[in-house]
């Protein structure tokens, strides 16, 4: 990795950093089953988690929108309204272009379970009339825990070096702004009055649901791939997680530094580490600039 002098260590600091962007990546002539270099449990893992996201980013957006409407109409509210509506521009086209990754892997015979689970989740949260601070706290959590995969995702080269090029592209795309816009719904809950303590429930809570529900989703596409017993994708499961780089050395720490109660998204720059999380974010979109096209 480049030392950080050669990246320009500079986070978003207003709304016009926060860009809206159109993936120019073709999707529709599909793609090899096992496009992640051959590797079944790398290709359904990601693929499982691609099937989360259309019912998820739908329900990021609404949980934003749900708490804007309690936002304050001042002068001082401005910039983060307009920053949340970016961030709904950013989580729409996400749902739009995943929602084409995952009609590629109807075709090859997957079957989405895991957009069924987290919608009886969601109508029974909304059923229940809980209040919006909730559900934002909820999309907080979901949101770092994305943030910090998307740093492994632009940070370790090895994660994607051997996937089909238009996957490397679109899993760091959506990495870079994932990472663009961590802060979105955490800084909406505090200033909605969102307190540390419901900040931490809510977090345990996503990281157990998430954790059951990709291993679940993961273990019905290897079956419905025909590769679920095969030692092969065991050792390979072992390697993702357990390896040199491998999410579990990687992830873990990061994912924990959300309890502090001084915690802040985006506070890693007051941190200096050799490279943050938005200069690899600003660097892969700066060098991938034919790759997407601005919208707003």
């Amino acid at each position: 990795m480049p030392p950080a002098t050669s990246v320009p260590d500079t986070a978003p600091a207003d709304s016009n950093s926060l860009t809206v962007r159109r993936l120019l990546v073709d999707l529709q002539g599909g793609f090899s089953r096992h496009w992640h270099g051959g590797d079944a449990f790398q290709s359904q893992y990601y693929n499982a988690l691609s099937m989360s996201f259309p019912v998820g980013e739908q329900s990021f957006i609404d949980s934003v929108r749900d708490g804007l409407k309690l936002l304050p109409d001042t002068p001082e509210q401005v910039a983060l309204r307009d920053t949340v509506e970016r961030f709904i521009g950013q989580e729409a086209t996400h749902r739009q272009v995943h929602s084409l990754y995952n009609a590629q892997l109807e075709k090859q015979g997957l079957v989405n379970r895991w957009q069924h689970w987290a919608t009886r989740r969601i109508e029974f949260g909304r059923s229940r009339n809980i209040h919006p601070r909730h559900m934002l706290a909820v999309t907080a959590a979901y949101e770092h825990c994305t943030a910090v995969f998307a740093d492994g995702t632009l940070r370790h080269d090895s994660w994607f070096a051997k996937a089909d090029p238009r996957m490397q592209t679109l899993w760091r795309w959506h990495a870079a702004e994932e990472i663009e816009h961590r802060a979105v719904a955490f800084d909406l809950y505090r200033e909605l009055g969102g307190n540390h303590a419901w900040r931490v429930r809510w977090f345990a809570y996503a990281v157990l649901v998430f954790t059951l529900d990709a291993c679940r989703q993961t273990v019905l596409n290897l079956y419905r791939d025909g590769t679920l017993f095969k030692p092969a994708t065991w050792w390979s499961a072992l390697r993702f997680f357990w390896g040199r780089n491998g999410m579990a050395w990687r992830c873990t720490g990061p994912l924990l530094r959300y309890l502090r109660r001084d915690f802040h998204p985006d506070q890693e720059s007051r941190q200096a580490p050799a490279i943050t999380s938005h200069a690899l974010a600003i660097r892969w979109l700066t060098d991938n600039a034919n790759s997407w096209q601005k919208v707003r």
